[in-house]
This record gives C-alpha cells, structure tokens and sequence, in this order.
C-alpha cells in the first residue's frame, strides 16, 4: 500500500512542472472548443493532436491528450441546454430537462448545475481509478461476453422509464432503433441487410447523424415554426445567480450525483459497451429512484440535469483502466489513446501497474486537474452562453444548422451522412408532434447491434449455460422487473386487470393514427425482406421485428378503442394533486398556440432551407455555400440588416475554412463545380 501511495505522490510531481501543465491547458482548451462543435466530439480532436506529442515525454503526452479527452463532454451541454440541440449523443439526455429549463429563463441555473455535476463526476471517475488500479484486473476478467449481453439487455429494458405515459410507443421505438442497428453487414455470415443497394449502409449507419437527427433538428424546426427566440430576456434570472444555484442544486442533491458517477466510471470500464448510453441509463435510474420524478422529468427538473452530466464526465476515468491494465480501450478515444502509449514506449499491463506505476497516476492526476479546469472554464463563460437563448431565431439559426450539417458529416464523411441527419430529422419531428417518445429510439439503436452480437458469442461459446450465470440472472430480473412496473401501474390506475380490459368503446379515427400505420407498413416491408436472408442473419431481426410489430399495433388499438373516462379522470385527480400524472418523456413543445396547418406549412419552409443547403452544397461546395446560406436565411426570413447579415456571413465561413478545412484537413463532399473544375483544366485548352 505504501508503494501505491508513494506513487500516487510521484503522479503528482510528474505532472505539476510548467510545461505539462501547460500543455494540459492547452489540452482542455481543445477538448472544450471541440466539444461546442456539433458532432465533431474527442476522437476528432485526439487524432489530430497525436502527432505532435512525438517529441514529447510520455507524461507530457499523456496531459496534453487526456486533458482534451477528459473535458470534450464539458462543452456538449451548451447547445444541448441552451439550444435543445445536442451535438452529440453524450449529451441528449441532458436536453431532456436542461433546455426547458432554458425555456422558462432558468438556462444559467441549469448550466451552473450541468458544469458542477460535471466536476464531482469527473473528479469521482478519477479517484475511483485510482483506488481501482490495484484490484480491477480480476473483475474485469469475470465479465464476459454473457455479462455484457445481460447489461445490454438492462439498458434496453430503460425504454420503460423512458417512455412516461406512452411505454407501447417507447417499445416500438426502441425495436425500430435496434432495426436500424441491424442495418449493413451482417457480422455471422456477411447477409447484407436493409441495405437498398447502397454502398454507404453496408457498414451501418453511423451514430453522429442519427443523434443530430432526431434530436437537434425537431428543436431547430419549432425554433423556426415558433419564429421567436427560445426565452424572452425579460423572463431570464441573472446569470450569476443562476449559475450559484445550479452549484447549490449539485449540494442538495449530492447523493444523485455520487450514485450516477458510479454508474459512469463502472459502465465506462466495461469494454464493448457504447460511451453513449451512460447517460441514459444513469438519467433511468434518477428516474425510477428520485421522489416525484415520474411527474417532473422531462419538465425542467434540474435532477435530471445532474444526472445525466455527472455520468457522462465519470466515465473517462473508467475507460482507462481497461486500456492501461489489459490494452482493451474502453471508448474510441481510448482506442486512439492506446496508441499513443505504444508510440512512447508505455506497454498496457503488467508493467502500467508496477515500474511505470508512477506515470500512471500521473494520467490520473492529469483527468483530475482537466477536470477542475475544464469546469472553471465554463463556469467562467457561462453567463454568456446563457444569453444565446434570448436572440432572436434568424440569428441563430443559420450558423447553428451549418455546424450541424458538418458535425453530420462527421460520421462517415460520406453525402449518405447528410441524408441521414435530413432524413431522421423529418422523423423525429413527426415522432415529437405526433407524442412519440425520441428517447427509446436512439438507445435501441446504441444498444441493438451490441445485443445482437453478444447473444452470438454467448450462444457459440456457452450454449444456454451462460444463462444461469450469477450476474446475468440478477441484470435480466433487474430488466424485466423494469419492463413490467409500467404495466403494472396501469393496471392498478385501472383498479385491475377487470376494469383495463373493460375500459374500451367503438373505435374513433383520428390524425394521430396515421403515424403508428406508417410505422406498422414499415415493419411488414422490413419484415417481408427478413425473410429473404440466411436463417442466422435473421434470426434476431425476425425476433425484434415481431416485438415491434405486436407493440405498434397494440398501441394503435389502445387508441382507437380505449375509453376517455380514465384519461378524464387521471386529469381530474392530478389537478387535485391526488396522484402524480405520468409525462410524455420527451422536450416539450412551446408551438401549440399555433394552428397544425400552420406549424406544418412553416416545418415545410424548416425542411425546404435544408433541402436548397443540400443543392447549393452538391452543386458549388460546403464552404461556399455557407455565406449564400446564411445571407439568404438572414434576408429572407426575418430581413435582417446587411451591417449584420455580412459580417456573420464573412466570420462563419473564415472560421469554417480555417477550422475545418485548413485545420482537421477535413474531406468536403464532393460538388459539381468542384468536379467540373479538373475536367475543364484538363479538357477544355487543349481543345
């Protein structure tokens, strides 16, 4: 023991000369200015900065690259709170509470809360990687791929909490996420699946454009629909004050955050298991542990907030430690990370915990520090991120779409990236308004591709025995008991399983049906080509498929012939506060004043500008097209004046060019002009 702390020491020493230090600022600096970027997250940021460290020393090194990887996540929940527009998949659960908060003039309360959360979770994922080190290697070991398809089915069972009012709806979607999933190449026998002959779905679809999707754009859209700015500044408290009671929140509800740092840190040292649904299982379990969240999730509350930061931040600590003691990286950036250590000479195993144990704790020193200087930050300019939600839509709008059409094409950096983030858009909107939880839909999809493979590996390696497996058994009871409270609370609102069956009419048509039909054609299509497949590459999609099927059709009944009289009734008692009323778990809409015809025809002019962004990009380029954009935007939507429409125009596309394209060297889709261009050269004088 004595040795352990005698090199927790020396961590310390090795990490606190000026110029790692220096270079550790330099690192979070990074890692916050990537994270405010839709869709371009760490790995971007970690690969570019990994060349630069061949000089270095590997303590150096290791400040520099886990100062960025350590703080990317502490700018996700700007966009996410301010905006209701995550940039990435870390932060969607935050949007869920952070930015009605926004909406009702609270944003500094909820940032101060989201940055403190962040801090505790952070420096917590630190500590237990330091305290872990030493006696992680045997429980890692334990997990196998059974215990990983057990926590898979865990977090799929979430849907039920995820769901609120509407858990047939939540299942449907998370069958349709885990469908999606399936998409590409199937892993046992090479069956190309739901591909439509594409070439960019042979690989699946990527996360980055399906997060953007289905939650950034349904929020952008209403911003425009509602053609206001997302709070009055006349409603905003004082930033300062704000940001002091987010702080105060953390304080008070200190014991939420340690239960979700542990969720983080522990889920984040497991291999295999996407960085990406942390947040919602942690947001889950605030869900179903916290007094009257049931009624206040998804409304504002700011538990919700502190939940889903404070899981998010602890999980790089966690992801480390299979990287440093088995050479598994836990996350992407890890993976990236790793060779960073192989490049200076830092073999993972063995050796990380014994002559180079003091560098170790230098890189948990370096995630600790980061930490606390990624939070200040923030902190520091958080009452200007506040402000950006009283500025009027036409201002924000335009600059915020051109970042999420680049942070799309981050997924693949393929033109099917750009349809995809179009694609889910319109149908996450439609998802919204029609009261269909979003939430289910993207942890299915995390998730789906995880189960599948898993279950095989299980199946191969231990036939049905990995079933009685001791933590497989407690995470499947753990799962099924979250998939049948929801029902079971119906039941007892019903006062028994007698009075839900007899709680029917004759049926009544509505607009509302239509989606769940397009849903139910949906999954016959998809079925019907399942059919096609090699019996093992359609097993598992003939199985959800049915599952989605079945979920889609009973809600379509429940809302042709289900009965008002309880609804009426719910109502009736929860205005008398006699029963808490389940909410629909999903952002609220601020746009219900406005006639549906309306709202859909200025949804359409939404949908349009990104359509003609598409056109002008495929035509003349992504960088040229940015100024045409944001002027035309700017002129025609609200007749913005030139004295600030030019210099907008001018400043975004210098800071597009410089970051993107000089800086990360990023490939732009290919354009018409652009491919016209080397012909012309080439062709044209010789003739």
């Amino acid at each position: 023991m004595l040795d352990w702390l005698n090199a927790l020491g020396q961590g310390l020493d090795i990490i606190m000369t000026w110029h790692r230090m220096a270079l550790l600022w330099g690192g979070v600096l990074c890692g916050l200015a990537l994270g405010i970027l839709p869709g371009i997250g760490g790995v971007a940021g970690t690969a570019l900065l990994l060349p630069f460290t061949y000089s270095m020393d590997p303590a150096a090194a290791m400040a520099l690259l886990l100062g960025l990887a350590a703080t990317t996540t502490h700018g996700d929940p700007i966009s996410a709170i301010v905006l209701g527009a995550p940039g990435h998949a870390a932060s969607a659960a935050t949007a869920l509470d952070g930015y009605p908060m926004t909406k009702r003039g609270e944003g500094a309360r909820a940032l101060g809360a989201a940055y403190m959360s962040a801090l505790i979770g952070g420096l917590f994922g630190a500590v237990l990687m330091a305290v872990a080190l030493p006696v992680v290697r045997p429980a890692i070991l334990f997990i196998g791929s059974p215990e990983l398809l057990a926590l898979a089915v865990f977090g799929i069972s979430m849907v039920a909490v995820l769901s609120g009012n509407a858990p047939l709806r939540g299942l449907t979607a998370a069958c349709f996420g885990m469908m999606l999933a399936m998409i590409g190449s199937d892993p046992q026998t090479g069956t190309l699946r739901w591909t439509m002959d594409s070439l960019y779905l042979w690989e699946g679809l990527p996360l980055v454009p399906l997060t953007l999707g289905v939650f950034a754009l349904p929020e952008l859209c209403d911003l425009l629909v509602a053609r206001t700015s997302v709070v009055q500044s006349g409603k905003m408290e004082n930033n300062w004050k704000g940001l002091w009671r987010g702080c105060l929140d953390c304080y008070d509800h200190f014991w939420l955050n340690m239960r979700c740092s542990w969720i983080g840190s522990v889920i984040g040292a497991i291999p295999g298991i996407s960085a990406a649904v942390i947040d919602w299982i942690s947001y889950g379990h605030a869900l179903k542990t916290e007094k009257e969240a049931q009624r206040t999730f998804g409304k504002g509350d700011v538990r919700g907030v502190i939940a889903a930061e404070s899981a998010t931040c602890s999980r790089e600590g966690g992801a480390l430690i299979p990287t440093i003691v088995f050479g598994v990286p836990g996350s992407a950036g890890m993976a990236i990370l790793l060779g960073a250590f192989l490049m200076h000479g830092l073999v993972p195993g063995p050796d990380m915990l014994t002559k180079n144990l003091a560098i170790t704790y230098s890189m948990v020193w370096s995630i600790a520090i980061a930490n606390i200087l990624g939070s200040g930050l923030c902190f520091l300019f958080s009452s200007q991120f506040a402000k950006l939600a009283s500025l009027r839509y036409s201002l924000i709008l335009p600059v915020v779409l051109c970042m999420v059409y680049i942070g799309a094409f981050e997924g693949k950096r393929q033109w099917g990236d750009l349809y995809s983030l179009l694609f889910f858009g319109v149908f996450a909107w439609a998802m919204k308004h029609f009261k269909w939880p979003r939430p289910p839909l993207v942890l299915g999809f995390i998730l789906g591709g995880i189960l599948e493979r898993y279950m095989f590996i299980s199946i191969q390696r231990y036939g049905v025995s990995w079933m009685w497996r001791p933590l497989v058994v407690v995470m499947f009871v753990m799962a099924l008991l979250s998939l049948l409270r929801p029902f079971l609370q119906d039941v007892k609102a019903h006062g028994g399983l007698k009075g839900m069956l007899s709680d029917f009419h004759a049926p009544k048509l509505n607009s509302s049906q239509a989606f769940p039909v397009f849903m139910i054609v949906v999954f016959l299509v998809m079925m019907a080509e399942a059919m096609t497949w090699n019996f093992y590459a359609r097993i598992i999609p003939t199985i959800v498929g049915s599952g989605a099927l079945l979920f889609c059709t009973l809600s379509l009944c429940n809302d042709l012939f289900k009965s008002d009289v309880h609804k009426a009734r719910s109502a009736e008692a929860a205005a008398k506060g006699e029963v808490d009323e389940k909410m629909h778990m999903d952002i609220g809409s601020n746009i219900t004043h406005l006639s549906p015809t309306t709202i859909f025809l200025r949804g359409v002019i939404f949908f349009g500008w990104m359509v003609a962004f598409l056109i002008s990009m495929a035509l003349i380029g992504l960088i040229p097209t940015v100024p045409i954009f944001i002027i035309a935007f700017m002129r025609v939507e609200a007749k913005e004046p030139w004295s600030i429409t030019l210099p907008m125009a001018i400043f975004m596309t210098f800071f597009i060019y410089f970051l993107f394209d000089w800086l990360l060297a990023i490939p732009w889709p290919g354009s018409f002009l652009g491919d016209f261009w080397p012909f012309w050269k080439e062709h044209i004088p010789s003739a």
